[in-house]
Order: C-alpha cells, then sequence, then structure tokens
C-alpha cells in the first residue's frame, strides 16, 4: 500500500467516525458502547481520529511500579493466560493484561507477533487507555465496566484497524475492577467465542484472587446443584473463623439473588443458610469433602455445600518452595534448602489426621505425610470403595503442596483412546473429536499440587510408559504440539489389584512400579476399621440429613454386614433407607439389600469384575445388587457383559436420582440412545425426569 493511499484511507476512516457521532447516523455502525467510545474520545479527550498518536508508554521504573500495584493480580493471571493463549491456538494473537490505568503489565504471545505489534504499542509498558489510545478493547472495557469487542474499523485511530480485541474485566474480591483481561489478533470476525473464554478465565483469575487474599479464611464452595461444586460455576465464599463472610464470587452472589459484596460483606453464614459454618465444616469433613445439603435461610432454596478449613498455613511453605511474586512480576525464584523445608513440613500439624479414628489410617497417614515431603511417591492398596481417594486428599493437605491442586483421575474410568489426551493435554485438532480450543490435561492442572491415579493397574502399557518418563524428566508434552512444559507435582497413586502380580504376568510394567512404589501402604475395608460405627453415622448424616436416627436393630445390621463395596456401597445403602423411612427412625425393614443379601464369602475377596467402557469403576457384586434392591432381578437371557452393563446403569440411575436427561449427559450419549440400552437390558423408567 503506497503512503497516498494509506492516507487516503485514514481519512476516510476519520470521516467515517465524525460522521457517525455528529450525524447521529448508528444504523451502519456497531452498537451502542462503541458509539459512546467514540463520542467520549471527540467530545471529553478531544481526540481527532485523523490525528494519531503515537504510542504512550510507560517508563521501566513506571512499569514496574505498575507491576509491584497489582502484583497478586498478575500472579494468579499469568498462569490462566497462558492457558488461554494455548486454547485459541492462533500465532497471531495476544493475550494482554492492562491495570486499570490500561498499562499492559503482562502479555502472552509469539514471539513474532510480539516483535510486529510492538510498534503499535502492543506491548508491556504501552497505555490503551481510551484517552492515549482512543476507542480499543482494553480502554473501552476500563471505561464502560462490562465486556466489549472492538473489531478493526470500529478502532477510533486508524493505525489499530488492522486489529480485533476482545476484552473483559477482572474484579478483585471487594467487586472493583483491578485488572482488563484482552485478547488482541488480526482477525477480521468477531469474537464471540473469545468473549466467553476470557469470561471464563477472568472468573477463574478472580477465584484465585479469592484463595490468595484470604488465605487465613475458610473457602465454602457451594451450588443448587451438586456436580457443579468444585468447577468453575460454583459459588465461593471465604469466611472467617468467627463465621463472617469476608469474600465472594460472582456466582455466589448471583446464586443468592445479591447485586454486589455489599450485600454480604460480615453477614454470617448462618444468614445466609440454615446451618452455621461449624456444622457445615463438621459435615463436610464426615462426608469426605463431599457436597453436603444445606438450605437458604429463610427460604425453601436448596444448596449442596463444602467447606475447608483456611490453607494459610501450607500458603506460607509454597511461597518459600516457589519464590513470591508480592514485590512484582517477573519473579525470581530463589527455593528454600531442602532441609529447612522438609523439617517444616514434618513440624506441621497433621490436621486431616482428625477425620480418621482408625489407628492404622492414622498412623499410615502419619507415614505418607513424612514420605511425600521428602518427594517420594506414595501406592495405596485397598478394595474398590474402601476411601483411597479420601485418603490421598488427606494426604495432599498434610503435605508442602497443600496450596495446590489436587487433581484425581481415574484410570479405570476413562476409554482407553482418550487416557492419553486426558493425562496429557492437547492442542486444538490435535485428533478428531478433540474441543476447538485444546485442553489443559491433568497432569498440568496438578502442577504445583498432586497428581492421584486411582485403579493405576488400568493403565495401558504404551501410556505406562509415557508417565515413567513424565516422573523422570517432570516434563510433559501435549499431544499435537512440540512444545515441553515443565510440571512439578507430588504423585499418588492407588489400585484395588496386586501390581507385583501383574508385573510378574507382564501387564504392568516393573520400573513404573518401583517408580510409583515409593512407599506401599494397605489400607484396611470398611468391614476392618475400628471406626466403623463413625463412618456410619457421618455417612447416614451426609446422605439422610443430621437428624435421622438408626434404631438398634438397624445399626446391628449395619454394623454386622461385611461391606464388600465398603464406603461407597455403605453411602448407597443408607441414601435408598432414608428414602424408605421418610423421616422416620430408620429400622431394619428400611434395609431389605442386607436383609436379604447372603453374599458368598468368596465375594469379599473378589475384587476384578468386568465394566461397561467408559461409564464408571469397577461395581462390586453387593454393590450392584443394593442399586437394583427395588427391580426386578436380571432377566437370565442377558449374558455376563450385558448383566455388568446393566449393574452399572442401574448404579448411575441412582446417582442421579433416576434422572435419564443427566445419565445421558453424563455418559455422553442421546436420550434416545440410552432408553433403547434400558429397554434391551430390561430396565424399567419408573420415575420421569
Amino acid at each position: 500500500m503506497t503512503l497516498l493511499e494509506s492516507t487516503r484511507m485514514a481519512d476516510q476512516h476519520a470521516e467515517r467516525i465524525l460522521q457517525l457521532v455528529r450525524g447521529g447516523n448508528f444504523h451502519e455502525s456497531a452498537n451502542e458502547v462503541l458509539v459512546r467510545s467514540w463520542g467520549r474520545c471527540l467530545d471529553e479527550y478531544q481526540l481527532d481520529p485523523s490525528k494519531p498518536r503515537d504510542p504512550a508508554i510507560v517508563t521501566q521504573a513506571e512499569l514496574e511500579q505498575a507491576r509491584a500495584r497489582r502484583a497478586d493480580v498478575i500472579r494468579c493471571a499469568r498462569y490462566e493466560m497462558t492457558t488461554l493463549y494455548q486454547q485459541l491456538a492462533d500465532m497471531e494473537t495476544a493475550v494482554v493484561l492492562t491495570d486499570t490505568d490500561g498499562v499492559i503489565v503482562h502479555m502472552v504471545s509469539s514471539p513474532e507477533f510480539a516483535a510486529e505489534a510492538a510498534p503499535l504499542g502492543l506491548r508491556c509498558g504501552g497505555v490503551w487507555s481510551e484517552v492515549q489510545a482512543g476507542t480499543n478493547g482494553m480502554g473501552t472495557c476500563l471505561a464502560a465496566g462490562a465486556p466489549v469487542s472492538v473489531r478493526r474499523e470500529d478502532h477510533f485511530y486508524n493505525q489499530f484497524t488492522q486489529l480485533t480485541c476482545s476484552a473483559v474485566p477482572v474484579c478483585d474480591p471487594a467487586g472493583k475492577i483491578a485488572a482488563v483481561l484482552d485478547v488482541t489478533s488480526r482477525s477480521s470476525l468477531m469474537q464471540q467465542h473469545v468473549l466467553v473464554l476470557l469470561g471464563m478465565t477472568a472468573r477463574m483469575i478472580e477465584n484465585r484472587l479469592i484463595d490468595l487474599q484470604f488465605r487465613d479464611a475458610h473457602p465454602v464452595h457451594f451450588h443448587s446443584r451438586p456436580e457443579f461444586v468444585y468447577t468453575l460455576h460454583e459459588g465461593k465464599l471465604a469466611v472467617s473463623d468467627d463465621g463472617r463472610v469476608l469474600a465472594a464470587n460472582r456466582s455466589a452472589l448471583f446464586q443468592l439473588g445479591l447485586q454486589s459484596m455489599d450485600d454480604i460483606r460480615m453477614r454470617r453464614v448462618d444468614d445466609i443458610f440454615q446451618n452455621s459454618l461449624e456444622d457445615i465444616l463438621t459435615r463436610s469433613a464426615s462426608s469426605s469433602y463431599h457436597p453436603v445439603v444445606t438450605y437458604r435461610s429463610g427460604a425453601a432454596l436448596r444448596f449442596f455445600a463444602v467447606a475447608r478449613r483456611p490453607a494459610a498455613e501450607h500458603a506460607s511453605e509454597r511461597t518459600h518452595e516457589h519464590g513470591t511474586a508480592e514485590r512484582g512480576v517477573p519473579t525470581v525464584i530463589t527455593p528454600e534448602a531442602p532441609s529447612s523445608r522438609l523439617r517444616a513440613a514434618s513440624q506441621r500439624p497433621v490436621t486431616a489426621a482428625s477425620t480418621f479414628r482408625d489407628p492404622q489410617l492414622v498412623t499410615h497417614l502419619e507415614t505418607a505425610r513424612r514420605v511425600i515431603a521428602r518427594r517420594t511417591p506414595v501406592l495405596l492398596c485397598a478394595e474398590t470403595g474402601a476411601g483411597k481417594e479420601i485418603f490421598a486428599r488427606a494426604v495432599h493437605e498434610a503435605s508442602p503442596h497443600a496450596g495446590g491442586a489436587f487433581v484425581a483421575v481415574n484410570c479405570a474410568s476413562l476409554p482407553e483412546t482418550l487416557i492419553e489426551a486426558e493425562l496429557f493435554g492437547y492442542r486444538a485438532g490435535a485428533f478428531t473429536g478433540a474441543q476447538r480450543t485444546g485442553r489443559r490435561g491433568k497432569v498440568l492442572q496438578a502442577d504445583g499440587g498432586t497428581l492421584f491415579l486411582d485403579e493405576i493397574a488400568d493403565m495401558p502399557l504404551a501410556l505406562q510408559a509415557r508417565l515413567l518418563r513424565v516422573l523422570d524428566e517432570r516434563q510433559v508434552t501435549p499431544l499435537g504440539t512440540e512444545e515441553t512444559l515443565p510440571v512439578d507435582f507430588q504423585l499418588i497413586s492407588a489400585s484395588h489389584r496386586h501390581l507385583p502380580t501383574l508385573v510378574k504376568e507382564g501387564s504392568f510394567r516393573e520400573d513404573l512400579y518401583y517408580r510409583l512404589a515409593g512407599i506401599e501402604l494397605q489400607l484396611p475395608a470398611l468391614r476392618e476399621r475400628s471406626d466403623r460405627l463413625d463412618i456410619i453415622m457421618a455417612a447416614l448424616a451426609s446422605e439422610a440429613g443430621p437428624k435421622t436416627t438408626l434404631s438398634a436393630d438397624a445399626q446391628a445390621l449395619l454394623m454386622d454386614h461385611p461391606w464388600p463395596g465398603n464406603i461407597r456401597q455403605l453411602r448407597h445403602v443408607l441414601r435408598s433407607a432414608a428414602a424408605l423411612a421418610d423421616g422416620k427412625t430408620i429400622t431394619r425393614e428400611h434395609l431389605p439389600s442386607l436383609v436379604t443379601s447372603h453374599a458368598p464369602a468368596q465375594l469379599l475377596g473378589e475384587r476384578q469384575q468386568p465394566r461397561l467402557s467408559g461409564l464408571a469403576a469397577p461395581v462390586p457384586p453387593v454393590a450392584a445388587a443394593d442399586a437394583a434392591a427395588n427391580e426386578a432381578p436380571a432377566p437370565v437371557k442377558l449374558n455376563p457383559i450385558q448383566a455388568n452393563e446393566r449393574q452399572v446403569l442401574l448404579q448411575m440411575l441412582e446417582l442421579h436420582r433416576w434422572n435419564v436427561s443427566n445419565v445421558a449427559k453424563a455418559l455422553d450419549v442421546s436420550r434416545n440412545t440410552l432408553y433403547r440400552k434400558l429397554h434391551k437390558l430390561h430396565i424399567e423408567i419408573s420415575h420421569p425426569d
């Protein structure tokens, strides 16, 4: 393009904006947010679209000061920005974070695009407020206080018309805008999908900010649907020791019908829910941190909630171990001497042990805590349903990595064709059926925390070799890319099968077994635990409510049962009993599956069952029988595989309260497909969706 052509285009662009604003001719233009922005640029800032300014760049000292003021936001945003950039999979894209003055304090981009965009001011230190750069994604988002997309010709200055910007505000725990998250690219298309991804990323950053700034507070997670607890959609509260709310995320305000933080700040938890903080904490610990039922105070709205203890004691160690971003970015990482870090870990009180009263489990927890503090993997061996994940979470919470995420992967529940993508992640278009945005694998999600590999014996041999390499090199390469990413996590594995036997049979790698079994712990089955009565009563409170009681004969029956399905079976039996009792004391008559079942003794040692691929972990025979307690027996014409499919589907239906739509979503099939399968397996649906 010649200089004359460039000048003519700039003049035409400026004339178009002037005509639209002065003449009120908006029909051919963008939305009202952009028109108002153009008006501000002309009237308030006295900018002239025909006279572009040189990019405003702050000095290095000013940039460092801006970064220091927004250190918490940058610390919480850096990883999420990198993940978003990988999801977009566009080399001509930049993910940008600005402060409230429009100064770019962090940016993720390819070196090539960064070099080409730097002359426009798209670089760290560039100022993109409307006052300096006219209408643009970052500046207009700040001015409007709302998400905005600014397409090429919608920019105020012609020099930016080669770019398309989408931006969303990032709010601090007080509900005020703390930064703007932006995606800038050369795309000429409207960026609705980018705005959605930006909104999700901003929510994750805001949740991280609450965790970071309220380390001494109890986190309370809740949602009206239990499957959304521990997801991006959950409501999150930070609550003080005396039960007062210190912070809440946007989802919490929305679900509670509140408009702003001022409506909830310093209110007591029992003013919001019908339970106190102490009550929710106790019930959460008893339910192994699965969501427990609570209700909105003064209303009939039901929620599922989990409350946890503060993470401050662990966060301080994580800061020493991995460096700190408190004084600005980039951070210089200066690891603490291993001896002092291990000494601090060994001196930390194991509060998670309070959830176990069985002496053997308490001893195992103390052993695992000491071992994992020295970066030694832990291998748990136990029957199906015996609480391996619960124990692994307790180890995580008592470890130096407690400030990081606990990421659980059930290797038995994943189809063999998908387990590699699930573990290691993939770039967009890596394989047929992959998500368009790519996906971050479980290993990367566990960076800085704990990776728990349940039913490790079911991992395919080919994947075992790749996992061994990741454990040795502490690096992971997502599918579809050659990029290698460093990871730092502690590893806990578990299996109900005897791995040395599988090694001898050639179905499990010997070198991986020795890599996993830094120490091997055998967890007791439910029937072997001395705290069995405590577990029964805690499960009863979780499944049926704290006011539900047991008759003496029902309690004796529960105590004497062998529980081949362990805690998982116990929960199902109590859930069914509560439904049969309908608010009354649970008696022996409400436990028909225990009264009528006389499981052969050999079932207690039988731990390998066929399963319906991709649906669930192996189902113990008696547990499956409990799931079908009120159903007619499986027809004799079903072969063993179909019979087990029937058992698994019955378990899924019970899990989702016989809601066929939810089961279909969980299995990722259509309702018609599921109905055909139910009919084929002779499962009658007597509960409508």
